[in-house]
């Protein structure tokens, strides 16, 4: 029997009302870990590393296949000089994954239960066919990149691969039985093979590491450049992910810290350093992509690598075989990791907005099926250059539902009467507020420019 959650006292009221919660009890977020792992007492290297592990999780998403096309076309193209652009879609990830992780923590409620809770059976319903489709088209993306890897590195054909990225959900269930803690074990020692693997590509890419440092500072060549402008935002439009607004809600529940206001306040200063450590691995495995594309495809004159393959192909003749192949065995990691948290994704959001539970086998089945259906048909009719054009509309996708998660969450940390003493102050609301706005208006931007490109 699902166990329930009551606020304590001096917490925010959640008694129906027009600013509280219409429910004053829920049940669990991901019931099957929540509240399992343990934080103790001790001091605080001790309580960082029991709260280590949901931030990782959360990482994944911002180091997916399908980041890697942007990044490779920014650093090809331009050279060094959008790593300014990934910096800051970072330092943004960085504010709302910290809201995420408070809004799950004070109020005993992942974002799709609260947006349950807030608006009508109707727009929620709306909500959750939205997200549905973003983590499909996420799925999408990393069924592609996980093919083209196996395609790379076994010369497996990319329309076999595809269906052979369909046995990982054994592998998921298997992890899942095992508890949170193993999956966190599995998840972080691939994030670390995906940023050794670039870090061996640095090294021998030999950056200009002045360069590199000029190109974290922005410059107003990237408002003024067309088409400098449309792939630096296309990197922030494929960097924040909407999924993980949800899953980062969630499983920061997964930590038995005391449901008081101090306890409250300790796990979310705990979880956001977590998530600020692991999203920094993230801006550097993201950062380290471009930094090779530079390098390596800028300088010796191939300035329009924005393909996977292309890049690979590249990769042996420039750098030696060395290269390529870790190239294509972090891709690998990459698109295994992030159909890990995808399946978490998948599961918080359908238990949370529709308030029903299925089986994780089934609920992974059917997300995989959703994804590996339009790939296969893609890659047996179209080839590899057809599933590179998939990957991309699995990013336009993605971007459109981005606004429809990060508002909500934005709104609701935001308002006094759901968070209580841990609303927003003033300046965190404008800031949050100002995010939420400008990436609304880039990705509206990115999306008109794709299909203006698409129907030319």
């Amino acid at each position: 029997m699902a166990s329930t959650n009551l606020v304590p006292p001096g917490e925010p009221s959640e008694h129906t009302g027009e600013h509280g919660w219409r429910r004053s009890r829920v049940a669990p977020s991901l019931q099957d870990v929540y509240r399992t792992v343990p934080v103790g007492t001790g001091g605080f290297f001790r309580k960082l590393l029991a709260f280590a592990g949901p931030g990782y999780l959360v990482a994944v998403g911002y180091m997916d296949p399908g980041n890697w096309a942007t990044d490779l076309a920014g650093g090809s193209r331009f050279g060094y000089t959008l790593l300014s652009v990934v910096l800051l879609s970072n330092l943004m990830a960085v504010l709302l994954q910290g809201l995420a992780s408070k809004l799950g923590i004070v109020t005993g409620r992942d974002l799709a239960q609260a947006c349950r809770d807030h608006y009508s059976p109707a727009a929620s319903v709306a909500l959750w066919l939205l997200c549905e489709i973003a983590i499909a088209a996420c799925d999408l993306a990393e069924v592609i990149g996980s093919a083209i890897a196996l395609n790379l590195l076994f010369h497996i054909p990319i329309a076999i691969g595809v269906l052979i990225t369909g046995f990982d959900v054994l592998l998921i269930l298997t992890l899942q039985n095992r508890g949170v803690r193993v999956l966190e074990a599995l998840v972080i020692t691939l994030i670390a093979t995906v940023g050794l693997c670039f870090l061996f590509e640095i090294i021998l890419s030999h950056p200009n590491f002045a360069a590199v440092a000029k190109g974290l500072v922005p410059t107003t060549q990237i408002i003024s450049d067309h088409e400098m402008l449309y792939v630096a935002i296309g990197i922030l439009g494929a960097t924040v992910m909407p999924h993980n607004l949800y899953l980062h809600s969630s499983i920061v529940q997964t930590r038995r810290y005391e449901e008081t206001a101090a306890g409250k306040r300790e796990a979310v200063k705990f979880a956001f350093v977590d998530s600020t450590i692991a999203l920094s691995m993230a801006f550097f495995i993201n950062a380290a992509i471009l930094i090779i594309a530079a390098a390596t495809f800028h300088t010796s004159g191939h300035a329009e690598v924005a393909e996977i393959q292309d890049a690979h192909k590249l990769l042996t003749p420039l750098l030696g075989a060395g290269a390529s192949t870790a190239f294509a065995l972090a891709l690998l990691a990459s698109g295994q990791n992030s159909t890990l948290t995808g399946t978490l994704a998948g599961q918080i959001v359908m238990e949370g907005f529709l308030n029903i539970r299925i089986r994780p086998w089934l609920r992974r089945l059917i997300t995989r099926l959703i994804a590996i259906v339009p790939a296969a048909i893609v890659a047996i009719f179209y080839g590899e250059r057809g599933t590179a054009k998939l990957l991309i509309l699995s990013q336009v996708i993605l971007s459109l539902q981005l606004s429809f998660a990060v508002f909500p969450l934005v709104a609701f940390t935001s308002d006094r009467g759901k968070m209580g003493a841990f609303a927003n102050p003033l300046w965190l609301k404008l800031l949050s507020w100002l995010v939420a706005l400008t990436i609304a208006v880039l990705n509206a931007w990115l999306l008109v420019s794709t299909f203006r490109t698409w129907t030319s």
